[in-house]
């Protein structure tokens, strides 16, 4: 067997989300290995060569890249395939751009423009906390951050806002009924909705019940919930729909609509 982490991915093997066309080649950028996974995360050439439309082709996003031009999360990366996943902040200063990478109803990376104030701060959901050597308390984050003396009030499945010029927390919202998330994983992927209740199942997954701003109900694992506000009131700007999810009908108005006017 090959030693080493693989460095190749076949085009038909890429994540569907990617939305890369069949016929444009064989192969596709694998991310390296980073915070995000692999099928849970957008290297950089596909974001600024078939999303932005910054560069043409793969050799252009390299000059753009190693020009120090793109920071993810305020720290310059180099990487053409670093893996930049969700609620990161791409900063782009040549054209003085910020984005955030959310989910759309479809499961999709959508890539939200933001304020420059928006762009100091991101939100990490908390994955792990545990108490290390010398009974110094971490909490691990869903983007591979360590953080070390966190406030004890913080527990598994709330959400911290970072600051990430400093790294430190600065605002904490508890994984509690009534606040806001989002579904980051499963059928529902995307879709913003208020908590409505969570159920317990003994050696199976929690299950989580959620209501969105257009009074429809669904459910989903507990893993799959990341908060994303106090109450009604979102911390991030959302993409357009405000997560919520049209029906087959309701796409096929819409679409007729665009196509009259």
């Amino acid at each position: 067997m090959a030693r080493g982490p693989k460095k190749h991915l076949k085009r038909l093997a890429a994540p569907k989300h990617w939305m890369l066309d069949k016929i444009s080649g064989v192969w596709a950028p694998r991310s390296t290995a980073g915070p995000h996974k692999l099928r849970e995360s957008l290297p950089l050439v596909v974001l600024l060569r078939n999303r932005l439309k910054y560069a043409l082709t793969a050799k252009e996003v390299r000059f753009v890249v190693r020009g120090r031009m793109i920071k993810v999360d305020g720290k310059v990366r180099t990487d053409t395939t670093f893996p930049a996943g969700f609620m990161d902040v791409i900063t782009l200063e040549k054209t003085e751009e910020n984005l955030r990478l959310l989910y759309d109803t479809k499961g999709r990376f959508v890539i939200q423009r933001i304020t420059a104030a928006e762009a100091r701060f991101k939100l990490c959901r908390v994955t792990k906390k545990f108490t290390g050597n010398k009974a110094i308390p971490y909490l691990i984050t869903n983007d591979g951050r360590t953080i070390r003396y966190p406030d004890p009030i913080i527990n598994v499945n709330d959400t911290v806002k970072i600051d990430l010029v400093s790294g430190k927390i600065v605002q904490h919202v508890p994984f509690h009924v009534g606040n806001l998330a989002m579904v980051v994983g499963g059928r529902n992927m995307g879709r913003v909705g208020l908590i409505l209740n969570t159920e317990k199942h003994l050696g199976s997954h929690d299950i989580c019940h959620l209501k969105d701003a257009a009074g429809h109900t669904f459910t989903t694992r507990l893993e799959n919930v990341f908060i994303i506000g106090r109450g009604t009131r979102s911390l991030v700007s959302l993409p357009s729909n405000k997560g919520v999810k049209k029906t087959i009908l309701e796409e096929r108005d819409a679409n007729l609509k665009k196509t009259e006017a």
